[in-house]
């Protein structure tokens, strides 16, 4: 079946505030490339790269606090060669959108005509042989190259998982950053059956994943987020929750812990960072894939010396994970929470509305 010329999209067309995502009709529909797939998108979730890219937030010359949400103080000092999550160049025009749920719709050579039609979501992760760790062998799926907020998209055939779910595409859309993420940010820290885990910024969609992701693993979950989204966390699972407003945090976690917890998984950073490297018990690991609430934070190196402490980033997500994460997805183990959903139209207002974290879960963008 030939495809249209044309498409819908929005395109970033630079650093800065709403007003560098343009809504196109007329952009060309892209052809793909030897190994890859067309995948019409049924839907593409917002996660924060998409922000931090936009505001510029990964340049370390822009300021270092919360990520700013419109107008453009700060973008014009923005590192042009180190604007993406991995410190290199940015393109522009880019259509951004690393959450895609949508069905196979042409192929380029050397993939299996059998695969139109099929259902997927895209493993946003494109690794190359070789070395996984190596940023110049790790791009990103709506960073690197063009993503998903558009009517068509291409990926290595390798990236689009065929799934097999009776979930929407908004549902499906929910998954694939946010739980790759959690199960990295996770796995990082070993976690045990048994074990009590903290984890900060419970709430959005890495956390609510990673809360899922530490109970099939046998931990007690203990959960940070506002008193209003109590309720959902414990239905998803959350042992306890803890205000995030609570002043005295670490004494806090350390009394629904019964004392130290093993592990701390922190997508805050900011003023949290502190009090979870407090509450952690002698030997501990913390874990940390964001830092939404900021960057730079005060650091008292005796805690992780005295207290032989385990610090560990998480970004590049090993090759597997979103495969073994389909698989979880099919057999009904994990759930999608999706918390609002936009046109592509309004991809504005849907970044706005994420940038306010007022939300559970996740927000998708769908293309019917």
């Amino acid at each position: 079946m030939k495809q249209p010329d044309s498409m819908r999209a929005v395109v970033l067309t630079g650093h800065g505030g709403l007003d560098k995502l343009a809504y196109r009709e007329d952009w060309p529909v892209p052809d793909p490339a030897p190994g890859e797939v067309l995948i019409r998108v049924g839907a593409c979730g917002l996660n924060n790269t998409d922000i931090n890219t936009r505001t510029a937030w990964y340049s370390r010359a822009v300021g270092g606090g919360i990520t700013p949400t419109s107008g453009s103080a700060g973008f014009e000092e923005a590192e042009a060669e180190a604007g993406s999550w991995g410190s290199a160049a940015l393109r522009f025009p880019r259509i951004q959108g690393a959450d895609v749920a949508g069905r196979i719709a042409a192929v380029g050579d050397g993939v299996d005509p059998a695969r139109i039609g099929e259902r997927v979501i895209v493993d946003p992760w494109l690794l190359g042989p070789g070395d996984w760790l190596d940023t110049a062998n790790a791009a990103y799926f709506g960073s690197e190259c063009d993503g998903g907020f558009a009517d068509y998209t291409t990926v290595p055939a390798r990236n689009a998982l065929r799934i097999d779910s009776p979930l929407s595409d908004a549902e499906l859309a929910t998954f694939p950053c946010a739980y790759t993420t959690a199960e990295n940010l996770v796995a990082r820290t070993g976690l045990k059956p048994g074990e009590t885990v903290v984890i900060a910024g419970a709430s959005g969609g890495v956390g609510s994943a990673a809360i899922q992701l530490c109970r099939l693993r046998g931990a007690r979950v203990i959960a940070i987020a506002s008193r209003a989204k109590a309720g959902l966390l414990e239905e998803l699972g959350a042992d306890t929750v803890i205000d995030r407003a609570t002043p005295d945090m670490a004494e806090a976690i350390r009394a629904a812990a019964g004392g130290g917890v093993e592990v701390a998984l922190d997508v805050v950073g900011g003023g949290l960072f502190a009090p979870l490297l407090e509450a952690l018990r002698h030997g501990g690991r913390y874990s940390s894939s964001g830092a939404i609430a900021g960057p730079v934070v005060e650091f008292d190196l005796r805690q992780l010396i005295y207290k032989d402490l385990q610090l560990t980033g998480a970004t590049i997500v090993p090759p597997g994970t979103a495969t073994r994460l389909v698989s979880l997805i099919e057999q009904g183990l994990l759930r999608p929470l999706l918390a609002e959903r936009y046109p592509l139209r309004e991809l504005g207002a849907a970044q706005e509305a994420f940038m306010q974290k007022r939300h559970v879960g996740n927000i998708v963008v769908t293309m019917a």
